[in-house]
C-alpha cells in the first residue's frame, strides 16, 4: 500500500522525516504481521487476541433450542488492551488514506493558508469520524431499544454483558482516540497546539474508558451519539466556511444545539446516576460482578461529567466572543457624512450687506458727496 507523498528529497532511513513520510506504510506492515499470524497454528492464538473481540459469553434461554435462538454477548477484561492496540493501527492507516487521497487534493485546489490548512485537515478527519460514529451508534440504539425505554439506561445494573456491536463500538472509539497521540508527531503539530490537543484527547479517553470499565456503557453510548451529532455539525460548518466565508449559518445552528446538548447530557447523567442507580437494590462494591454502584463512585461520575460540561461551556463562550470580535473588526467603518454649512440668519445677512456697502461699493449718499 503506497501512501508516500512524492518528493524530490530522499530523507535518510529511520530519520524523523523518513518515519513521518512513510508512517502509513510502516504501520501497515505491523498490522500485516498480526494478520499473517492467523495463518500459522503457533502464532494464531496470540494474533486472535489482537484482531478479534474477546470474552465471548453464549446465552440460551433453555436447552434444546435451535442455534438461531442462542445469543452471544461479551464482557470487558485486560485482553481488550491488545484489541484496542490493533484497531489503533487500523485508525492510523485510515487516517493516512483520507489525508492523502481526499484532503490533500482539496487543499491543492483551494490554496489555503497554513492556519486554514491545519484546521481544514482537522475538521475533515473529524467529520468522517463523527459521521461514522453517529451512524453506527444510532443503529445500536435502535436495535437495542434504548431510546424507546430510557429506564433501560439504569435498570438491571451492572450491565456487564454487551452485544458484539456495542463492545466493538467502544473498542474502535478507544482505538481512534489513542491513534490521535502518535498523529501529533506524524502531522507535525505545532508546539503551541499540542497542549490543547492533549486535553482534547485525554477527555475522550477518560470518559469512554471510564464508562466502559464501570459498566455504564448504555449511558455512555447515548451521550456519545448526542455528542457526535453536535460535533459533526460544527466541523461540517467549518468546512463550508473555508469554502465560502460568507456561509456562517451552520455555526448559528451549532451554537443552539451545543447548548441543548450540554443540558441533555447533564439531565440524562443526573437521571441515570443520581436517581436511577441511587434507587437500585444492589448498592455494594462488587468487583467480581462488576458492580460499582456505591455513593463515592456515583458522586465521582457526576462530578466528572459536570466539570467537563462546564469546561466545554467555558470554551464555547470564549469561542463565541472571539468570533463576534472578529466579525466586528471585519466590518468596514462607515465614513461620516460632511455637515452642510448652516444658513445665515436674516440679521447676519443684513450686517453682511452693511459691511460690504461700508467697505466696498459706495452707497448713493456717499456718491453725491463726492460729486459735490
Amino acid at each position: 500500500m503506497g501512501f508516500r507523498k512524492k518528493t524530490n528529497k530522499n530523507p535518510p532511513v529511520l530519520s524523523h522525516e523518513f518515519i513521518i513520510q512513510n508512517h502509513a506504510d510502516i504501520v501497515s506492515c505491523v498490522a500485516m504481521v498480526f494478520l499473517l499470524g492467523l495463518m500459522f497454528e503457533v502464532t494464531s492464538k496470540v494474533a486472535v487476541l489482537f484482531i478479534t473481540v474477546q470474552y465471548n459469553v453464549t446465552i440460551s434461554a433453555n436447552e434444546g433450542l435451535p442455534e438461531e435462538s442462542v445469543v452471544n454477548h461479551f464482557h470487558h477484561g485486560l485482553k481488550d488492551v491488545a484489541t484496542v492496540f490493533f484497531y489503533m493501527l487500523v485508525a492510523i492507516i485510515i487516517h493516512a488514506i483520507i489525508q492523502e487521497y481526499v484532503l490533500d487534493k482539496i487543499n491543492r485546489k483551494m490554496h489555503f493558508s497554513k492556519t486554514k490548512h491545519s484546521k481544514f485537515n482537522e475538521s475533515g478527519q473529524l467529520s468522517v469520524f463523527y459521521l461514522f460514529s453517529f451512524g453506527w451508534g444510532t443503529n445500536i440504539l435502535m436495535s437495542e431499544n434504548f431510546l424507546s425505554n430510557p429506564v433501560n439506561l439504569w435498570e438491571g445494573y451492572p450491565h456487564t454483558l454487551m452485544p458484539f456491536q456495542m463492545k466493538f463500538f467502544f473498542i474502535c472509539q478507544m482505538g481512534y482516540w489513542l491513534h490521535a497521540l502518535p498523529e501529533l508527531y506524524f502531522q507535525k503539530t505545532k508546539k503551541e497546539d499540542i497542549p490543547r490537543q492533549l486535553v482534547y484527547i485525554a477527555l475522550y479517553l477518560v470518559h469512554i474508558a471510564g464508562a466502559y470499565i464501570l459498566n455504564l456503557n448504555r449511558l455512555a453510548l447515548v451521550l456519545l451519539v448526542l455528542h457526535c451529532f453536535v460535533e459533526l455539525l460544527f466541523h461540517v460548518s467549518r468546512l463550508v466556511y473555508f469554502s465560502n466565508e460568507k456561509r456562517q449559518t451552520g455555526f448559528t445552528v451549532w451554537a443552539v444545539l451545543f447548548v441543548l446538548g450540554r443540558l441533555l447530557t447533564l439531565s440524562l447523567s443526573v437521571l441515570t446516576v443520581g436517581f436511577g442507580l441511587a434507587n437500585a437494590d444492589q448498592q455494594v462494591l462488587d468487583l467480581a460482578n462488576g458492580n460499582f454502584n456505591v455513593l463515592f463512585v456515583r458522586i465521582t461520575v457526576l462530578a466528572t461529567i459536570c466539570v467537563t460540561q462546564a469546561f466545554m461551556m467555558w470554551k464555547f463562550i470564549n469561542f463565541q466572543l472571539r468570533r463576534w470580535r472578529e466579525q466586528a473588526q471585519a466590518q468596514p467603518v462607515k465614513p461620516k457624512k460632511p455637515q452642510a454649512p448652516k444658513s445665515k440668519s436674516k440679521k447676519d445677512k443684513a450686517n453682511g450687506m452693511n459691511g460690504v456697502s461700508s467697505n466696498g461699493a459706495d452707497s448713493p449718499r456717499s456718491k453725491k458727496e463726492k460729486s459735490s
